[in-house]
């Protein structure tokens, strides 16, 4: 298959633009295995503030940065139509979001108003400059199941900022809420910014880069049309039901849950069809994160079985830790060794017009075997995470390992900048 085949690299914009987003975003790993080692508690309950700052330190320093960079190359590439002004919302986003969590984490980790209130405008400005342009190149473009996957996505993202800005307010003292209500608030917030911002992105990005990168069948066309549009209309349901519809919310709940195990095990038959052999690291990151999300169902399913596991401290956690290190941080991660290096070779192309051999291909741009290091790395890293929900005497174990793999992507990712400089590249 011809990676560039339907995509218009013509309007892609200068390399150093995502590659801020995405030699940025390891450090926040890096951050967040420091935070498990000073507060080993984080991984003992989910509302302790050391767990609502690691939480968003993978949330928005992790996964938000690196799909914010992967956003901005992408729309103008797959959907053809480009940010208005990309040097200026990279900038104007990438700065903001990164002083913004920092700022956030800080307001939990010390409860402080002023921490909360930088927080909030650094994010909320940050966010929303992107979102607006974002939302420009995708009403210019043309309609797709990517670019449907997200055009919902970013409707989740904007849900999930105004609910997450409310909560910091509420958490400041600057607001009052029924007790209720902020619960609503809270459960709405975490729903619509994991199951719609990070998965139906995922989704609909998968729909292009499993069958170009990996070398795999297309998606069944039933199913790419119908799955995200599907999930984010149970997504509501599951957000409403309990002010409207309290009937409703299991059936957007086993809704969600088979949609979710329908796209991991649809995902993995595919990968099982790939016509390339090759081993491959992104195949497996890629197969960890869709092993994750069947074990986020089944752990949901036991909690529906067995109520004494629903209400234990450990559930909740245990399905955070599968799903956001599990499934998220997996996938993002295996998709920035394909990502970066391709970008590498790709504006060598464009830039120095060079014959084929006078530049490194792609598998050349970053050696193969630290990036299978750094897998068993976060492999162990999962593992342990997962036992610490369980057994918090893992957790300083859990963040060692973390961190060792959070410094080797970044270093992987750095060995990429540094050869594409070598070769002549600019990276504006």
């Amino acid at each position: 298959m011809n990676p560039q085949a339907g995509l218009a690299f013509g309007q892609a914009p200068p390399y150093s633009l995502p590659l801020r987003f995405f030699l940025t975003a390891p450090l926040f790993l890096l951050a967040a295995a420091g935070l498990i080692v000073w507060a080993p508690e984080a991984l003992g309950s989910r509302w302790t503030p050391q767990t609502l700052a690691l939480t968003h330190a993978l949330t928005l320093g992790f996964l938000a940065m690196v799909m914010l960079g992967a956003l901005l190359q992408m729309l103008p590439v797959v959907a053809g139509s480009s940010i208005p002004a990309p040097r200026w919302v990279a900038w104007f986003s990438h700065a903001p979001l990164t002083l913004g969590t920092i700022a956030l984490m800080t307001g939990f980790l010390t409860a402080a108003p002023a921490a909360f209130g930088i927080g909030i405008a650094l994010l909320g400005g940050g966010i929303t400059v992107f979102l607006a342009m974002a939302s420009i190149s995708l009403a210019r473009a043309a309609a797709g199941v990517t670019v449907t996957g997200v055009r919902l996505a970013m409707a989740c993202l904007g849900v999930t900022l105004l609910l997450g800005l409310t909560l910091a307010l509420l958490r400041a003292g600057w607001w009052k809420l029924p007790a209720a209500e902020s619960t609503i608030a809270i459960a709405a917030h975490a729903a619509f910014g994991l199951l719609g911002w990070v998965l139906l992105l995922v989704i609909g990005v998968a729909y292009q880069v499993v069958p170009m990168f990996q070398i795999t069948p297309p998606y069944p066309p039933r199913l790419a049309r119908w799955l995200a549009g599907a999930l984010f209309a149970l997504l509501l349901l599951h957000a409403t039901s309990p002010l409207f519809f309290p009937a409703a919310a299991l059936i957007a709940d086993v809704g969600l849950a088979g949609g979710i195990l329908a796209f991991a095990v649809v995902t993995l038959r595919l990968q099982a069809q790939r016509r390339r052999k090759l081993p491959d690291v992104t195949l497996d990151y890629w197969r960890l994160g869709m092993a994750s999300l069947i074990a986020c169902v089944a752990v949901w399913l036991a909690a529906r079985l067995w109520p004494a596991w629903a209400t234990s401290d450990a559930y909740p956690l245990l399905l955070g830790v599968l799903f956001i290190g599990g499934f998220a941080v997996s996938v993002v991660n295996g998709m920035l060794y394909k990502i970066v290096p391709f970008l590498a070779w790709f504006h060598l192309q464009a830039q120095l017009q060079a014959r084929v051999g006078s530049i490194p291909t792609m598998k050349e741009m970053l050696a193969e075997r630290w990036t299978r290091w750094q897998f068993r790395l976060h492999l162990a890293a999962c593992a342990l995470l997962v036992g610490a929900t369980l057994w918090q005497q893992l957790a300083i174990s859990a963040s060692g390992v973390l961190a060792l793999s959070a410094l080797l992507l970044w270093l992987n990712l750095l060995s990429v900048a540094r050869r594409f400089s070598r070769h002549g590249g600019r990276f504006s």
